[in-house]
């Protein structure tokens, strides 16, 4: 686990990076699910992108894991913004909510109208 209490940039470097790119490739998969399964929402809206900014929350990626690391917490919590989905563009909606998103998906929670990304770690 990463040793939170790094100098800034060290801990840019070896923590804040990748849940970034993690966080930001997350997102793209499941917009790249959808657009297999007939929603073009995503690409539609610019979201099929590797490019962080489009998927940052202000909060969930900024405010709160930037206030848990003040407090020394223990733990870090967040979320980017989630890519739109729209369940009537998809082809077969039910079968493909249950083997696109929830098997192909880069989790089990990915067919959730409200699923945001979440990830967490050790800041001890």
């Amino acid at each position: 686990m990463p040793d939170f209490n790094l100098p800034l940039p060290q801990l840019i470097a070896v923590a804040v990076l990748p849940i970034l790119f993690a966080i930001t490739v997350h997102e793209v998969a499941h917009g790249w699910v959808a657009k297999q399964f007939g929603d073009l929402t995503a690409a539609r809206l610019g979201r099929l992108t590797l490019n962080p900014l489009k998927h940052i929350d202000p909060v969930g990626t900024v405010l709160v894991p930037a206030l848990l690391l003040l407090l020394k917490s223990g733990f870090l919590f967040g979320w980017a913004r989630p890519v739109p989905v729209s369940f009537e563009n998809l082809r077969n909606p039910k079968r493909d909510m249950i083997f696109g998103f929830r098997l192909f998906s880069p989790t089990p929670f990915a067919g959730s109208r409200n699923h945001s990304c979440t990830w967490a770690g050790s800041a001890s």
